[in-house]
């Protein structure tokens, strides 16, 4: 099969290639961005900070743009009434803004409509012409605009009440249509795509192969890859014939090619994709019709697609009519960018539907990233203290004592021992809810030690002080700090950053190779104290304060009880 022919080519030439090239889906200018759009950057993006972080010497790339032609980008322009290319410039411009204040560090933001991104398409459509795998012929077929695909009449329903067709999946309605096209023979790649979806972890979460591996038992029907131009006109030509436009899906998919170069022969230092990150409202197109089209062109399809699922908001599918799309800036007042971007990534699991409310954003924002993990650092920071404002070494014989004789210490140390090895196999499976799990219960453990070992009781001018046992303690909760801030910086890069700098960690010493130097795994060499940085606030995320939680703070607070009058009480009760 032409699949392991092209296998063998990847075998002569892999050891050549140390990228790591990943790419989001592009972003279709028909609506402003929202919050599931953001999901699909942030994913990418934590995904290729950890692959900086764990592997350095690395190539890493990663890829992000929009999608700008098709009928419904003509449709939304004629809305707001403005010239398509503007319409286009002004979306794909809010697309960049987010992503830009989401810290989403991409390699290149690509543009359907940009010069090199057309000659990309053209090139690569004469390749599959060229090899015999595009022909014309009159085709008719229930049409989705909303989709841009055509449907089979076992991918419908009928609206009895109306006579009106709509799609299963998206329940948008569909139109009959007759029309002479360029076709793709997608019926000659069934079983090469087939064979490559069946290869071990090519499709994650494992639920949708096996939806690929449903849809692949059926013969699949040649698509149609062109669409007449008196139709849609707001699209890229078909090469040698402008009474067809390229089909917008074939033309979209093109772009992961387009940004590494080809056709120009550098594009195959960063070919094929490590990792690609879809929805699942476009696993189809991904999933069947682009390894179709690689594999045609002679060319490697992606070496795995990770499949998101979708948000809901209070419960309820976000769309336009019910008014309930989250819009990622205004989202970001509340809770800040950073914020946000911790949200989704904690919440979300790739094979299920998240859903998106105040009431859990608050909770879980406040609790975690302003309490366990803020809160931590203000203290081991404060002045009372730590009043010389330095990151101590522990002393030995504090630290051997308290290891042996305070039960939350060895709690902690255990939970700093399994850090770097849970967290680097959940980051491998872009299982980032359960980073944060791992980072969290070790920040539990050292916020239990704080607690436990009672430092206030050790400072000057305290009963028992004792400085060696006080900076030791002291030393301990930074080091569970240092090594969580570097666990976390793929998932909330800025405030990971301004934790390991108010904690004078320097830059060289934050990849991920250095988890393995702390006082839970070589308690034999402590190094030295340092001043911890007095630019940077202890304040790491202010909590957010909802209306019910500020109305509350605000409230007058009843005078308390005397004892007497406690205790009055009690016995009145017995």
């Amino acid at each position: 099969m032409l699949i392991r022919r092209i296998k063998c080519l990847r075998s002569l030439g892999t050891r050549y290639n140390s990228s790591h090239y990943v790419t989001t889906p592009i972003f279709y200018v028909n609506a402003a961005p929202h919050i599931g759009h953001l999901y699909s950057a942030v994913i990418a993006d934590a995904h290729c900070r950890y692959q900086r972080l764990r592997n350095p010497e690395r190539d890493v790339r990663l890829c992000t743009g929009t999608d700008e032609h098709g009928t419904k980008i003509q449709q939304a322009a004629s809305l707001y009434g403005v010239p398509v290319a503007k319409y286009c410039d002004d979306i794909s411009e809010r697309y960049r803004d987010v992503f830009r204040s989401a810290s989403i560090l991409q390699d290149d933001f690509i543009r359907t409509t940009e010069e090199r991104h057309k000659r990309a398409v053209a090139h690569f459509w004469r390749t599959l012409h060229s090899r015999g795998h595009i022909y014309s012929a009159a085709y008719s077929g229930w049409y989705c605009v909303s989709d841009e695909t055509f449907l089979t009449d076992s991918q419908l329903r009928l609206d009895e009440s109306t006579g009106t067709r709509h799609s299963l999946e998206s329940g948008h309605p569909v139109e009959w249509t007759e029309e002479t096209n360029y076709m793709f023979r997608l019926s000659q790649f069934q079983d090469d795509v087939r064979h490559w979806v069946k290869q071990e972890a090519r499709i994650r979460p494992a639920k949708f192969e096996k939806i690929l591996l449903d849809t692949l038992s059926e013969p699949l029907p040649d698509v149609s890859v062109s669409r007449p131009s008196n139709r849609v006109h707001w699209a890229i030509s078909v090469p040698d014939d402008d009474s067809q436009t390229v089909y917008v899906w074939l033309d979209a998919l093109v772009n992961y090619l387009s940004s590494v170069g080809y056709p120009n022969e550098t594009f195959s230092a960063h070919w094929p994709p490590a990792q690609q990150v879809i929805g699942k409202d476009i696993l189809k197109f991904h999933g069947i019709y682009w390894p179709a089209f690689l594999l045609a062109a002679g060319l490697e399809p992606p070496g795995q697609l990770h499949v998101h699922s979708h948000w809901t908001v209070d419960g309820q599918k976000m769309s336009k009519s019910k008014h309930n799309v989250v819009d990622p800036v205004q989202a970001a007042q509340q809770y800040t960018m950073e914020g946000l971007r911790y949200f989704l990534l904690r919440e979300g699991v790739a094979h299920s539907d998240g859903n998106y409310s105040h009431v859990k954003a608050q909770r879980i924002l406040n609790s975690e990233l302003a309490d366990t993990l803020g809160n931590l650092l203000s203290r081991a920071c404060a002045k009372s203290l730590n009043p010389g404002q330095i990151y101590p070494s522990a002393k030995p014989e504090h630290l051997a004592d308290l290891l042996r004789s305070l039960e939350a210490a060895k709690r902690l140390q255990e939970s700093l021992l399994q850090l770097s090895e849970r967290c680097e196999s959940h980051y491998e499976c872009n299982h980032f809810h359960l980073v944060a799990d791992t980072a969290m219960a070790a920040l539990h453990a050292a916020n239990n030690f704080f607690e436990s070992s009672r430092p206030w009781t050790l400072k000057a001018g305290a009963a028992e002080s004792n400085q060696p046992r006080l900076e030791t303690i002291i030393a301990m909760t930074m080091d569970a700090l240092r090594l969580c801030g570097i666990v976390l910086q793929p998932i909330i890069p800025q405030l990971a950053t301004r934790l390991l700098d108010k904690l004078s960690v320097p830059t060289a010493q934050r990849g991920w190779n250095y988890l393995a130097e702390s006082i839970a795994t070589n308690p034999a060499n402590l190094g030295g104290s340092r001043q911890l940085d007095g630019h940077t606030s202890a304040l790491l995320f202010q909590r957010i304060l909802g209306e019910s939680t500020a109305k509350e703070e605000h409230k007058p607070q009843p005078a308390k009880r005397s004892k007497s009058k406690k205790k009055e009480r009690r016995e009145t009760m017995s």
